[in-house]
């Protein structure tokens, strides 16, 4: 339920660049976008697997593990 906006100040950038970070973020596969009403709710699939070749076996659930608890829905 936190908006676009909260993220990004929260993380000291803009809000269209977190628009940006989030569409190359749906692009690549990570997050899933869902339209409820006239708003868009994100999932993150923490089964998808890191893009660089020395990671590509590692899900990037395992490295939110590491940084902390994260809420995937």
């Amino acid at each position: 339920g936190v908006r676009l906006r909260d993220i990004a100040e929260h993380v000291g950038i803009t809000e269209r660049a977190a628009q940006r970070i989030l569409a190359d973020l749906v692009e690549g596969g990570y997050v899933q976008r869902k339209r409820v009403g006239r708003r868009n709710h994100y999932s993150l699939d923490r089964e998808a697997k890191m893009r660089h070749p020395a990671q590509i076996h590692q899900e990037i659930g395992d490295l939110l593990d590491l940084l902390g608890t994260v809420d995937s829905s």
